[in-house]
């Protein structure tokens, strides 16, 4: 008989979700990691014989689940929280964001913001983010810092700003940031071009060369609100999705914010090009874009993920709210009450985002050779009580709160709620200064 494997990591949960496959809830399971991946999901009648780890964590009121990607979000945008609220999409750019990033906006501000912001998704449950910003090379100061993983998006707008003065500028401090990069094991980029409305048809040419160059994603904002569409009408004749496909951006790499204002053609040109969805349900509520019609684009094929947006337009980056609310939404929209059920909002929130991203065969579900990005969630509470299906309990009655242990390759980023690798006070004071500087 061989002797026991020394390894890192045995978690002992009350259940695995591993979410891969489909439906399945593992009890009386453990999960084995090694140098920072997944090496066995196995019954515990089994662990003693297999493996002896240098770390063992037991929860026995918990469910274990592949860490969630917020596969849409802005995560500087955290210092603007609340800044202005209650109004349209565009009024809120022009009027107050805009202005106040010319003011504001430089790489330290970016850093401190997205800090703060990986320290509130580390808390909520999320391994793992998609931005679109200013200063990415700040963005990533954070994110190795806090210790989570990323795709960093490489902006691209026609007009300057305090971080580029042109889109070959924005282009280039991209992609030179991106050579910085390279070989890192959690950061990945993405060319990011913001939006039909700030983009050219040129600089989406460029984007598109660049992205067919170095096989990048390209990640931006599209058919938001109905003003949107009106103005691209007026200026090229045609909706912006129809202008990305005659440009040639709609592919397998290309992951669409939004999605709200779709007819049934458009949908059925996403799925037939292969490109994802990044559903962000909290902030096209916020900001009066619409509701999305995520049932009828599953029903498609097309594969959606979900998103916060930023905080500065949600107010937070809850993806257990984001789930629940896109969810439920899907079934009021639809009429349908089996419309999106719960198992599909967790895919949404993991396997689904990890697609998009290219990611899906290193995270987005608790399979043996996986990275080990894992959150255990504490199901034994009182809105928690009594738990007959954990699923339905994680998408319609758990909160984030309840989130008590989070990894990232096998390592503790969050133990008992408590924050590992961020110093919790050092970045409220930081929070503090900031809030000082934007209200005056």
């Amino acid at each position: 008989m061989s002797e026991p494997l020394n390894i890192d990591l045995l978690v002992f949960p009350r259940w695995v979700v591993p979410v891969r496959p489909r439906g399945a809830v593992l009890e009386k399971h453990a999960v084995a990691v090694q140098g920072g991946q997944i090496v066995d999901v196995l019954p515990l009648s089994e662990v003693t014989s297999k493996y002896v780890a240098e770390h063992t964590v037991s929860l026995p009121d918990h469910a274990i689940l592949p860490g969630l990607i917020n596969l849409h979000t802005h995560a500087a945008m955290t210092l603007m929280r609340g800044l202005a609220d209650d109004l349209p999409l565009m009024r809120w750019l022009q009027e107050h964001i805009w202005p106040a990033e010319t003011t504001h906006v430089s790489a330290d501000f970016v850093r401190d913001g997205s800090l703060l912001a990986c320290a509130e998704m580390l808390r909520g449950g999320v391994t793992c983010f998609s931005d679109m910003y200013f200063y990415p090379a700040a963005t990533a100061e954070a994110v190795i810092l806090s210790g989570m993983r990323a795709c960093l998006g490489l902006v691209v707008l026609e007009f300057p700003t305090n971080y580029a003065a042109d889109v070959d500028d924005y282009l280039n401090k991209g992609l030179a940031f991106r050579d910085t990069l390279r070989g890192h094991d959690r950061i990945t980029t993405c060319l990011a071009p913001h939006a039909p409305y700030t983009v050219s048809n040129r600089s989406f040419e460029k984007v598109l060369t660049y992205a067919e160059q170095l096989n990048l994603n390209i990640h931006t904002h599209l058919h938001e609100t109905r003003d949107e569409i009106t103005q691209s009408e007026a200026e090229h004749g045609l909706r912006p999705i129809q202008r990305l496909a005659n440009l040639g951006l709609l592919g397998p790499n290309f992951i669409a914010a939004h999605g709200v204002h779709l007819h049934q053609g458009e949908m059925e040109l996403l799925a037939e090009r292969g490109c994802h969805i990044a559903h962000c349900p909290a902030s096209n509520l916020k900001l009066a874009s619409g509701i999305a019609s995520i049932a009828q684009l599953l029903a498609q094929g097309v594969n959606v993920g979900l998103g916060t947006d930023g905080a500065a337009s949600n107010n937070s980056l809850d993806m257990f709210a984001e789930m629940r609310l896109a969810a439920l939404l899907a079934k009021g929209a639809s009429g349908d009450a089996e419309a999106l059920p719960a198992w599909t909002a967790l895919e949404m929130a993991t396997i689904n985002g990890a697609k998009a991203l290219g990611l899906d065969s290193e995270i987005g579900s608790l399979e043996i050779g996986k990275r080990a990005d894992m959150i255990a969630v504490n199901l034994n509470s009182v809105e928690t009580t009594p738990c007959y299906d954990p699923v339905s309990h994680l998408i319609y009655a758990a909160n984030r709160g309840q989130v008590s242990h989070v990894w990232v390759d096998g390592v503790a980023v969050l133990e008992d709620r408590q924050l590992t690798q961020i110093d919790q006070r050092d970045i409220l004071e930081k929070t503090k200064l900031w809030q000082s500087k934007l209200q005056h």
